[in-house]
């Protein structure tokens, strides 16, 4: 079997991370033909020459080509990825800014920021999707656009044969297997929630790769490795303990929002250091010597990413063996009983030719079911806003969001949110 994928933000300074992962993982994903789609041509062509190279270098056979022209680039497709910035970091930076000046988290997945990029992402996603399906219906579109867990309800609740990825779950699975000094294939995680609201709940030591048997080690990792994973998090290592879970770092903007608030007004924006790496990387991919991703693209994020979309659509695509478990955000239906079916959770799931199925979850503790439910409410409304606009429904979404909640700070963070985001905002 050959393949055709398209990576939609092709011209992303991140894309030689899939290319290199798609070049490593090639007998498990066969690619006959990359098309990278982006509107920036120039940034276009710098992606596309190095991925060529990193193709050559590792003897991979398949093509590499770019265009801007979306409807072209989709034809034909066996799966197309998103991974999109509606804006820019120029966006993202003011995300990460403004919410500040009402003592609120600024960031681009969660809070206002959060919302402000799925207001600008959601109808630009869904008209993509629109191509893709006229293009070739059979397609499976592949969502890393944050923020996910939105932009993949939106695709589900238009008909798109959609699933969304993160990187979190493999973050936690490569990091867990290097605590213990084993083969991450045999970690199988207990993950549990929403995009960027998760915690391993249990950690699985499977007999061998594939197995369904094990036996746990969290509390085997929370007493050898506690202090290591605390640090990472940012989190106190007693309040791990104590609940015995390992939440995921997005956590800490819930857990400790006044203290991050204070920590980012003097730190100042991610997007910022972002885009000067950014720079920093064009410059390295405009070196026809280049020939392997830049260690620097490291420090840009998206860890494992490109082996959790290897995996992923090897999976889908009928190329990665029968099935895999793999964590996804998928439908719910009725998987966490307390959550509407159309909501989108993140959780493992049994992924293969026939489709992506959510596993049955034990029930939720009350102390994350309560935030997992207030936090689907917000994405419910924050999608409402994204498809129908509206300074109201904008404010709704803000009311419902645990980190805002009170009518004075909603009206002033709505009124910032729609002042920064005119250009992108059709209706506003």
């Amino acid at each position: 079997m050959s393949l055709k994928l398209a990576i939609v933000g092709g011209g992303s300074t991140y894309t030689p991370e899939l290319i290199d992962g798609f070049a490593r993982l090639r007998d498990t994903l066969p690619i006959a033909e990359l098309v990278l789609i982006d509107p920036a041509a120039d940034r276009l062509e710098l992606i596309g020459g190095l991925a060529r190279r990193i193709f050559a270098k590792q003897g991979h056979g398949g093509t590499v080509t770019t265009t801007t022209d979306l409807a072209a680039g989709v034809e034909g497709a066996d799966a197309v990825l998103l991974q999109l910035r509606v804006g820019g970091q120029a966006a993202r930076d003011q995300d990460e800014t403004w919410p500040l000046e009402c003592g609120c988290v600024g960031q681009e997945t969660t809070g206002a920021g959060g919302l402000a990029k799925a207001l600008r992402t959601v109808p630009v996603v869904l008209d993509i999707a629109e191509q893709v399906r006229r293009a070739n219906p059979d397609a499976w579109i592949v969502d890393f656009t944050n923020p996910v867990g939105i932009v993949t309800r939106a695709l589900q609740t238009a008909g798109h044969k959609a699933v969304g990825l993160c990187n979190v779950a493999i973050g936690f699975q490569r990091k867990f297997a290097g605590h213990l000094g084993v083969d991450p294939e045999l970690i199988r995680l207990d993950h549990v929630g929403l995009n960027h609201l998760t915690w391993e709940r249990g950690v699985t030591l499977l007999d061998s790769p594939g197995a369904t048997t094990g036996r746990e080690v969290l509390p085997e990792l929370l007493g050898g490795f506690g202090r290591e994973i605390a640090e990472d998090l940012l989190l106190p290592l007693q309040v791990i303990q104590r609940l015995g879970v390992v939440p995921s770092y997005y956590l800490r903007y819930f857990y400790q929002h006044d203290q991050v608030v204070e920590e980012l007004k003097v730190k100042g924006s991610r997007a910022s250091a972002v885009a000067a790496i950014e720079r920093e990387l064009l410059e390295m991919y405009a070196d026809p010597a280049l020939d392997t991703k830049p260690e620097l693209l490291g420090k840009r994020g998206g860890a494992f990413y490109s082996e959790a979309a290897v995996q992923l659509i090897a999976a889908l695509l009928g190329t990665g063996g029968t099935h895999s478990v793999q964590v996804v955000n998928t439908r719910n239906d009725g998987i966490l009983p307390f959550l509407p079916d159309d909501a989108v959770i993140e959780v493992p799931a049994e992924v293969d030719a026939a489709g992506v199925r959510p596993l049955p979850q034990r029930p939720v503790e009350p102390l994350y079911a309560g935030l997992i439910a207030a936090v689907t409410a917000y994405e419910q409304l924050a999608l409402e806003a994204a498809l129908k606009g509206g300074r109201d429904r904008v404010f709704d979404a803000l009311l419902a969001h645990p980190l805002v909640g009170q009518l004075d700070l909603a009206d002033q963070l709505t009124d910032r949110l729609l002042a920064h985001n005119r250009a992108h905002l059709g209706w506003a």
